[in-house]
């Protein structure tokens, strides 16, 4: 496979975006990524659920420009055309919360999977502003690259670069749901089907899942893996069950006899750094290379937000047992709301910023987190 669509490199320091060359591509393109350099003006305080703020800017940008895609990506109950990072860089702890350190170059990166979204990124790079600005934070945009090609799924499909061995890395926390719940193991059948899921709604060349699943559960062979799993807040509310570490496969001989399902295999494999694995990706989520990389011990920023997930957790569990036991309606929903706004309060993010992200006023979510200590208070008594 090209070394480019199997990794994503930093690049050297440029001049400024606004001035600099910007990336382009054909207008036929449907897969593409891009990696921005973004350096902080200053040192400042971020909370560990700041990925929040990445979608919500990326989508403003969208609304400024194409208000119709704007829709399409905040109602849309497909799967989602694009997917984003969080910061990679030097973040600090701060107390509960994380530092960005002035004049530290950070990298984020966006991923589009349709041609409207990859129209859509190639127009806006022609105009981008000289700031992103992040919980009040400006971060200067001092460089965009190609983090992966340009391509087409029809491309993807047709490659002939076979390996009998492919490696996938899931560099940021990756989860599936099943059965209502979630699922933090890379097992192939979720792996695929994730993958499928993009490609049948984005590629024009849809695949029966059923047939090719079952395929994948008697074909594909696990060589390796080497994983972790913690709790990770991802999206608006809750908390989720995840895994990162890397994975080798391969195909079995009986299951290279379908050479259809097999030339789909490759091109799915080939589909993971674009579309990310598993849910939530628009948050950060499910990042993945194709290639092993040695799994670090984990960061700064992934044990505060474990550290948030597991406070959300138990404060979810504790909220929705008393509801029951009040026989009090919407519990989950209820129980789920009350448990993110008072774990994001505690670790010392302002009623203003969880009031931004959650599309809820203020004053709302001032009175939940009152609610929300009187039940602790009464759970005490």
């Amino acid at each position: 496979m090209p070394r480019a669509a199997t990794t994503t490199k930093r690049q050297p320091k440029a001049k400024s975006a606004s001035t600099s060359s910007v990336p382009t591509w054909a207008d036929e393109t449907e897969l593409v990524g891009l990696v921005f350099d973004l350096e902080a003006t200053v040192s400042a305080s971020l909370y560990s659920h700041y990925t929040i703020g990445l979608h919500a800017w990326f989508l403003d940008q969208v609304r400024q420009v194409d208000p119709e895609l704007s829709a399409y990506l905040h109602d849309g109950e497909s799967e989602k055309p694009f997917n984003i990072s969080a910061l990679e860089g030097q973040l600090l702890p701060s107390g509960k919360q994380l530092k960005l350190v002035a004049n530290q170059v950070y990298h984020w990166q966006i991923n589009a999977l349709s041609p409207k979204v990859a129209l859509f990124l190639k127009q806006w790079l022609t105009f981008l502003p000289p700031t992103m600005e992040l919980s009040g934070t400006p971060l200067a945009i001092k460089q965009v690259n190609i983090a992966h090609p340009p391509t087409t799924y029809a491309q993807l499909l047709k490659s002939s670069n076979h390996q009998s061995v492919v490696n996938l890395s899931f560099v940021s926390p990756t989860s599936f749901r099943r059965k209502g719940h979630h699922f933090p193991l890379p097992v192939p059948e979720n792996l695929f089907h994730s993958y499928l899921r993009r490609w049948n709604d984005f590629s024009g060349i849809s695949v029966e899942t059923e047939a090719f699943l079952k395929w994948v559960d008697e074909s594909v062979i696990i060589h390796q893996h080497r994983l972790e799993s913690m709790k990770v807040a991802a999206g608006k509310q809750g908390s989720v069950t995840g895994f990162t570490g890397a994975i080798s496969l391969g195909l079995s001989k009986a299951g290279l006899a379908n050479t259809e399902f097999t030339q789909l295999f490759y091109a799915l494999v080939r589909l993971a750094p674009y579309c990310g694995t598993g849910h939530k990706t628009t948050f950060g989520l499910g990042q993945t290379r194709l290639e092993w990389v040695e799994q670090n011990s984990a960061t700064t920023a992934q044990l505060l937000t474990n550290m948030l997930a597991e406070r959300i957790e138990e404060l979810t569990e504790l909220f929705t047992a008393q509801r029951k036991r009040k026989g009090g309606d919407r519990t989950d929903k209820i129980a789920s709301t009350w448990a993110t706004i008072l774990a994001r309060r505690e670790m010392g993010e302002s009623l203003q910023a969880i009031a931004d992200d959650l599309q809820m006023r203020p004053e709302t979510v001032k009175t939940y987190v009152k609610l929300a200590r009187r039940a602790i208070k009464q759970q005490g008594e």
